[in-house]
């Protein structure tokens, strides 16, 4: 479960999601500083409930930029590294830019995450790029691999999300091209609707609408994505980052009860059409 999925505050999310029966939570640094004891009490909270910290969210806009610019997102994302490490996460979350002052040299963009790479070393931190469907000059994830196969570090990946897959129509015949080992990450959500053809429309749809799968009309897709991924070798993390309004508003069982039976539905679909077609054996005769 991701906690932006979730209304109240972080303590009730907590203990929604382990009751739900979720073992692990995608957490915000919003969770941590808008805590109204603060940031240390949010992090006991955190260690307390017993729940793995699957990643941390969500650093933006940090590459290409120039100059100044880019000193004082060094200084943003060395703040985030050290709250991820804080709550025992293992994965910082990066969005690919969407400034329109942020270069698109491929080199200068693969300098970036190297850096960022090398910043989170010490911490044990490992660091996912996702390519924002609306992102400047990184909107599918083929481009994302690009740019992080380039920058060559071990512990910068890349973290799939199918809404963005979905939105920019992503060839899944590029994962391909991916190393398997090289995937931190794996997001999962829906929509109710077949196309986003604005930047306005993918901005919206995600931000305020999408569905756990199952529930939205691309179900056939998110299905594929988990069944690629682990016909792949990936045994990595699967999230469920669904931004929705109405379920903020809901009660915060109503949803994990959902996000449950998503799970149930994902396991089905996905099982369902990997086994092997089984043919009836002769039966052997009686012997004597």
């Amino acid at each position: 479960m991701d906690s932006i999925t979730l209304a109240g505050p972080l303590g009730a999310k907590l203990r929604a999601v382990r009751e739900g029966g979720f073992t692990q939570i995608m957490l915000s640094a919003r969770d941590l500083v808008e805590h109204p004891e603060g940031e240390a009490a949010a992090i006991s909270a955190v260690r307390r409930s017993g729940l793995r910290v699957t990643g941390f969210q969500v650093l933006r806009d940090f590459e290409g930029l120039p100059g100044h610019l880019h000193a004082y997102k060094v200084d943003v994302a060395k703040a985030m590294l050290r709250m991820c490490r804080a709550l025992g996460s293992k994965v910082l979350l990066v969005c690919s830019s969407t400034s329109t002052h942020a270069s698109g040299d491929a080199e200068v963009l693969a300098r970036d995450l190297r850096k960022l790479a090398t910043l989170a070393v010490p911490l044990g931190i490992r660091v996912a790029f996702e390519a924002l469907s609306w992102g400047k000059h990184v909107s599918e994830f083929a481009r994302a691999w690009e740019i992080v196969a380039s920058a060559d570090r071990a512990n910068l990946g890349l973290a799939l999300d199918s809404f963005h897959m979905l939105a920019a129509k992503a060839d899944l015949d590029d994962l391909d091209l991916v190393d398997p080992g090289k995937i931190f990450l794996v997001q999962l959500a829906d929509f109710m609707w077949r196309e986003l053809p604005s930047r306005e429309e993918r901005i919206n749809t995600a931000r305020h609408f999408r569905v756990f799968p199952g529930e939205g009309v691309h179900g056939a897709e998110v299905a594929e994505l988990v069944r690629r991924v682990d016909g792949m070798g990936y045994r990595g993390d699967f999230s469920f980052e669904v931004f929705n309004d109405d379920y903020t508003q809901l009660p915060a069982a109503f949803v994990t009860a959902r996000a449950r039976a998503s799970v149930k539905w994902l396991t089905d679909q996905v099982s369902r059409r990997s086994l092997p077609i089984r043919k009836d054996r002769p039966r052997a005769r009686p012997s004597g």
